[in-house]
């Protein structure tokens, strides 16, 4: 099966069935490329029985390619990443985005959380 982000955006329906799937957003970042922000990158992740094998994400701008494979870990150009370890919340750096959902239901509960992690004392 094929899930693809464009025309899920555009109103298509989908379901996501056990079925081996590829999910792909070939533009993801898509109001930061129409905006010429340069972060953008193609996004492919293939799932089986609902549960993800791999993923791929392309940063185009950047020329880095992002890998994962379940079990195996995650990847920049072939380098294995790992976490920082950092467990202490207030020294750890929050990004966020808020999303295109203008439904004012979506918006309170996506300020709502925000409001939440901005009143721990953190960087970002």
């Amino acid at each position: 099966s094929f899930i693809g982000e464009e025309s899920v955006a555009a109103g298509e329906g989908s379901i996501l069935t056990d079925n081996p799937t590829w999910i792909i957003d070939p533009i993801d970042g898509t109001t930061n490329f129409v905006h010429r922000f340069p972060f953008v990158a193609v996004s492919i992740g293939f799932v089986v029985k609902k549960k993800i094998e791999f993923g791929i994400v392309y940063s185009c701008v950047e020329d880095k390619m992002y890998t994962a494979r379940k079990g195996k870990g995650a990847f920049c150009n072939g380098q294995k990443l790992q976490v920082s370890g950092q467990e202490d919340i207030t020294k750890s750096l929050l990004v966020t985005e808020l999303g295109s959902n203008r439904d004012p239901e979506a918006i309170k509960i996506v300020l709502s959380n925000m409001e939440r992690l901005l009143r721990i004392p953190i960087h970002g």
